[in-house]
């Protein structure tokens, strides 16, 4: 009841009234990248509940910079001074309210990966999927980009089996206690993650 019903209206609820509220900050943000590189948004393919894709929004953080043979320089190359700052207080996120609103995301759930990534899974891995995909996650506040795939999957399927409201509640609570935790104890978000490559 809780999955199905009363945590789809509370996320929306909630992301409509995020979005009000940070209205300011989020033309600002868009203001500025228009500004310095005139592309505001990055848009995504990604797999979300039941294995469905959908375009996942994010602020854009990277430059289109390519080498001579039009190849797009690694990501460590591109990534703005702008994009660094988004990334490290995790405002390029906040476009992803709107995909709460369209209902292909939740406040909280398993981070939606890559399209790339859709056949390797196992059949505990893919349990990952039974849920809508979140803005964050248990694995967003355990660790993030510091843990290994195994970790990352075992925290999403161990918040498959135990979803609820409260369990909702506490890791929201969590993630924005780290979006103010600057010492070495926040979890680690870097520029790139390494591709899962379906092992064990």
């Amino acid at each position: 009841m809780y999955q199905n019903g009363i945590k789809i209206v509370f996320d929306k609820l909630v992301a409509l009234m995020a979005l009000l509220l940070l209205s300011p900050v989020f033309i600002l943000i868009l203001l500025i990248l228009f500004l310095l590189q005139k592309k505001v948004f990055f848009i995504q393919t990604r797999v979300g509940k039941n294995q469905k894709r959908f375009s996942i929004y994010k602020f854009q953080t990277m430059s289109e910079f390519r080498d001579s043979n039009g190849k797009l320089l690694p990501d460590e190359a591109r990534i703005t001074a702008f994009g660094k700052f988004l990334r490290a207080t995790s405002l390029d996120e906040l476009p992803q309210l709107l995909n709460v609103l369209q209902g292909n995301m939740s406040l909280v759930g398993p981070r939606p990966l890559l399209t790339d990534y859709a056949h390797l899974y196992s059949e505990y891995q893919n349990q990952r999927h039974q849920v809508l995909p979140g803005i964050t996650g248990y694995v967003q506040v355990k660790g993030r980009n510091a843990l290994t795939w195994e970790e990352r999957f075992d925290l999403d399927v161990y918040y498959v089996q135990h979803i609820s409201f409260i369990f909702d509640c506490k890791i929201l609570f969590l993630t924005f206690i780290t979006l103010f935790d600057f010492n070495k104890s926040r979890p680690q978000k870097g520029i790139s993650i390494e591709p899962f490559e379906g092992q064990w």
